[in-house]
């Protein structure tokens, strides 16, 4: 056994000793490290442009979210006026998941506001 492991040792030293230390190898990676943080310098995002695009796309999405939700509203309620008592329980039922997407729809919007401008006050 202690024959294997002094054998195993020796092939380990040779092949070592065949192959030379890159001495450069820490300079190197250190110059690569400065050059991608420099690079990252030069490409950064201006935080205004970040900005009012965020704002752009939230203001879209929540117009878009209540135009969908008052085109919606508008349509049930209609059925609702007009239809028989087997549409009007139709109408009924499906007012619930109509109610549980607005919350959904709005509340995201709510959330998304509230990081962004929680997200701005800390980066200030």
């Amino acid at each position: 056994m202690i024959k294997k492991i002094c054998l195993i040792l020796f092939i380990f030293i040779m092949i070592f000793s065949v192959y030379p230390n890159n001495s450069n190898a820490a300079a190197d990676f250190v110059k690569d490290a400065d050059n991608f943080v420099n690079i990252g310098r030069d490409n950064m995002i201006d935080r205004g442009i970040l900005q009012s695009v965020s704002e752009n796309l939230y203001n879209v999405f929540l117009s878009i979210g209540i135009i969908t939700a008052v085109i919606i509203a508008a349509i049930l309620g209609i059925k609702f006026m007009v239809g028989s008592v087997e549409v009007q329980a139709k109408v009924k039922e499906s007012l619930i998941p109509f109610i549980v997407g607005c919350v959904v729809i709005f509340g995201a919007f709510g959330i998304w506001k509230i990081i962004v401008t929680l997200g701005n006050s800390f980066l200030g």
